[in-house]
C-alpha cells in the first residue's frame, strides 16, 4: 500500500508536469506503467531528480493574444509558489523553537489533535503507531508514515490551523514543525528548527518508500481455471454483522 501510494503521487505529479504516458509501439506493456520518461544525461532516478519537459511542450502553449493579460509579477507568483520538497527546496527563511511551537499548539490545533497530538473523537492522531505499518493495525502518524521532514513544514503551512488555513507566519509554522517533530521523539525540547535542520531530520520512515517497476503483477483477463491450485477462504462471514434478510447486506458468506 505504502509503495502504492508514492507511485500514484509521483505519475499524478508527473502529469502535472505535463508527462505524458503513451503506449510504446512493438507491445512495450511495461511502458505503459511508466509514469515519466527516465531522466537523461546519467542522472538518478528518484522522487527527487530532474525530470526532463516532454518535446514539444514549449510549442504546445497557446500564443498570447494582444491587448488581454499581461505577465504574473514575481510578487504575485510568490503568492502561489509554495510548495515544498521532500528534499527541502522549496523552504522560506526563518526559524522556531520547540518551546515557542508548544505554545501556539496550544493554542491552534490541542483543540482537534490534542494537547500531546493524540488525536481527538474524528481529528487524527499526529504521534504513536511507529512499528505499526506491517501489523494489521497501522497506525499512519507523522512519526510513524512520513518519510520525510520537510512536507510537514509544507502541510502546516498550507493547510493549518483547519479553520483558517494560510494565517500563520513561517516563523510560526517553522516552531509548530519542531514541537510536532518534538512530540514524535525527533527533536530535542530545547531545539530550534530552520530550513537547513528540517532538512537534515530523518524520519523512521524514510526507506518505507520505494520506486519499484511495473507491472509487478499479471493482468492477463481470466475467465476459468484463475485459482491455479491456489485454496480460497473466507476471512469474513458478513453475518456476524448483518441478519439474513434484512436487505442490508448479504446473506450468505462473501
Amino acid at each position: 500500500m505504502r509503495k502504492a501510494l508514492l507511485l500514484g503521487a509521483l505519475g499524478l505529479a508527473a502529469l502535472a508536469a505535463g508527462g505524458v504516458v503513451r503506449a510504446q509501439p512493438g507491445g512495450d506493456r511495461a511502458a505503459l506503467y511508466r509514469p515519466f520518461p527516465l531522466p537523461q544525461g546519467g542522472g538518478a532516478a528518484g522522487p527527487f531528480a530532474a525530470w526532463p519537459a516532454p518535446p514539444g511542450a514549449a510549442e504546445a502553449l497557446p500564443r498570447p493574444i494582444a491587448g488581454i493579460g499581461r505577465p504574473a509579477s514575481p510578487q504575485e507568483i510568490a503568492g502561489w509558489d509554495i510548495d515544498v520538497r521532500g528534499d527541502g527546496e522549496g523552504l522560506p527563511p526563518g526559524r522556531g523553537t520547540v518551546k515557542d511551537g508548544e505554545e501556539l499548539f496550544v493554542q491552534q490545533c490541542a483543540a482537534c489533535h490534542g494537547d500531546f497530538g493524540e488525536g481527538l473523537e474524528r481529528w487524527p492522531a499526529l504521534i504513536g503507531g511507529r512499528g505499526s505499518l506491517n501489523t494489521d493495525q497501522p497506525r499512519r502518524t507523522i512519526g510513524s508514515y512520513w518519510p520525510y521532514a520537510p512536507p510537514v513544514f509544507d502541510y502546516i503551512r498550507r493547510a493549518m490551523p483547519y479553520a483558517t488555513p494560510m494565517t500563520l507566519s513561517n516563523e510560526e509554522v517553522y516552531a509548530l514543525t519542531a514541537y510536532v517533530l518534538h512530540l514524535n521523539e525527533l527533536l530535542p525540547e530545547d531545539a530550534e528548527l530552520d530550513a537547513e535542520k528540517l532538512k537534515a531530520i530523518r524520519m523512521p520512515n524514510r526507506e518505507g518508500f520505494v520506486l519499484e517497476a511495473r507491472p509487478d503483477t499479471p493482468d492477463e483477463a481470466c475467465m476459468s481455471g484463475c485459482r491455479q491450485g491456489r485454496p480460497v477462504t473466507v476471512t469474513m462471514d458478513s453475518r456476524q454483522f448483518v441478519q439474513p434478510g434484512s436487505d442490508s447486506g448479504f446473506s450468505e458468506p462473501q
